[in-house]
């Protein structure tokens, strides 16, 4: 998964969440909330492969 996608996963975790959050579903909310992190955890991840593949510059 790429950087592009891991937002769009957040995006849609936000929208799922204003969704559950309007028609007082907790768990639409939580689902949101949980792709939320996902996509936050796979972005991290991304940044974290790329930083690895730099030289160091030694």
């Amino acid at each position: 998964m790429g950087k592009a996608k891991a937002k769009a996963k957040q995006a849609k975790g936000k929208m799922k969440e204003a969704t559950g959050k309007a028609m007082g579903d907790r768990s639409m909310q939580a689902e949101g909330r949980g792709e939320q992190i996902a996509g936050k955890a796979h972005e991290t991840a991304e940044r974290a492969a790329e930083r690895m593949q730099r030289p160091t510059g030694r």
